[in-house]
């Protein structure tokens, strides 16, 4: 397992002035730190860099203390793998087609072949329970079987380290709590971004919430989960609680008085 970490981060699409300000922290080898941040705060920015799919400004994103962009696409793809939040598009591929391009990494140059993907493709799909969809066509599937396709494609890379931008949207109550459960068993360090402060204090070690591009707060859920930070964040009022089972957070939310009068949007 290696750490994922950033110094100085900062990020500029382009023509446009900077969405990420000077970002420094870093996911621990083996942990998995949850990033957090209303819609706009830079969540898929930051993690789009963790994986080479865009440039910094300034600063690095690094994997194992080595630049992201230092590495070779394919020596990349061997340390980490990504689930990015937009869907590829409905390519005429069936669902074990998608999942083995996890693969692509580690077919030989030479010899075509890759001796250990079909293994690590059907426990891909074993562990998303998805052998019963793998002659499907990817187009023909929910939102949420798409999403958890996507996942197990990451997995069949078999990684250190996975960068996963809201891995659980579109899935039910169900298949959240596997896919984050299985998220905490897997033997690798993990980036994730969530929008749900329960899920997030439940399975993530450690947090970082995101505000207008810059780094807000950082460590353990109760040090990071507090009704001051998430007024000014995100705008709610919150109670913070304790689960009496598991013993981890439960934050309650309510909107704050608001001026908006809803006749206008009639």
């Amino acid at each position: 397992m290696i750490a994922l970490s950033a110094e100085g981060l900062s990020f500029a699409p382009p023509g446009a002035s900077d969405v990420l300000h000077d970002i420094s922290l870093q996911a621990r080898a083996g942990e998995v730190l949850g990033i957090l941040g209303p819609n706009g705060a830079g969540k898929s920015s930051l993690l789009r860099l963790f994986y080479g799919a865009s440039l910094p400004s300034r600063g690095a994103a690094s994997i194992g203390g080595i630049d992201v962009n230092r590495l070779s696409a394919s020596k990349r793809a061997r340390l980490v793998a990504a689930v990015p939040q937009e869907s590829p598009p409905d390519f005429h591929l069936t669902v074990r087609d998608i999942v083995e391009t996890g693969r692509t990494a580690y077919v030989s140059k030479f010899l075509g072949r890759d001796p250990e993907g079909p293994a690590a493709v059907v426990r891909a799909l074993q562990r998303l329970g998805l052998d019963a969809f793998a002659r499907r066509n990817y187009s023909t599937l929910s939102g949420g079987e798409k999403k958890r396709t996507l996942i197990a494609r990451a997995l069949a890379q078999e990684t250190q380290a996975l960068i996963l931008d809201e891995p659980v949207s579109h899935l039910d109550i169900r298949h959240k709590l596997e896919v984050l459960a299985l998220m905490r068993r897997l033997e690798a360090t993990v980036m994730v971004s969530l929008h749900d402060f329960d899920l997030a204090a439940q399975f993530c070690d450690r947090l970082a919430i995101l505000h207008h591009g810059r780094l807000v707060a950082e460590g353990p859920p109760e040090d990071v989960l507090l009704p001051a930070t998430i007024h000014e964040v995100f705008g709610v009022a919150a109670t913070i609680t304790r689960d009496k089972r598991r013993g981890t957070l439960r934050v309650i939310t309510e909107s704050l008085p608001t001026t908006l009068d809803p006749r206008k949007d009639q």
